[in-house]
């Protein structure tokens, strides 16, 4: 098994436990030390929490994210999702800024992302994707 990056929807859905997930989790983590998400799903996760005031929720993401490792933008993740978003915007399919900048930090760090929208990410041209909800 390749590295994942794990995208909000996924982790979203281990947030509140869903069985395949979790079961997915569990199984990669017998495989590598932890889990990535982008600094991106790491904002959605917090601003999603604060706006619905659950601190008992923020706490628990929060303890999740420090034993785990929240990957940066950095030069070339971005010059990456330029490029995505170049390519998307010529072929008129172009996707929301924040998925594009999650591809980017897949692409950048050899990373497949673990997202269940696939719709979006299947047009993110080097991008590998793998979906645990199914």
């Amino acid at each position: 098994m390749k590295p994942v990056l794990i995208d909000t929807d996924i982790l979203s859905m281990f947030l509140r436990k869903q069985r395949k997930v979790v079961s997915k989790f569990k199984k990669y983590l017998r495989e590598y030390d932890s889990i990535n998400i982008s600094i991106i799903t790491y904002y959605e996760i917090v601003s999603g929490l604060k706006y619905r005031d659950s601190r008992k929720y923020l706490d628990s993401f929060l303890d999740f994210a420090r034993y785990n490792s929240v990957l940066n933008l950095s030069i070339d993740s971005v010059d990456i999702a330029a490029d995505t978003y170049d390519n998307l915007r010529k072929k008129g399919q172009l996707i929301d800024d924040i998925d594009i900048l999650i591809s980017g930090i897949a692409i950048a760090n050899d990373l497949v992302l673990v997202t269940n929208n696939e719709r979006h990410f299947q047009r993110i041209e080097g991008l590998q994707i793998l979906n645990w909800a199914k």
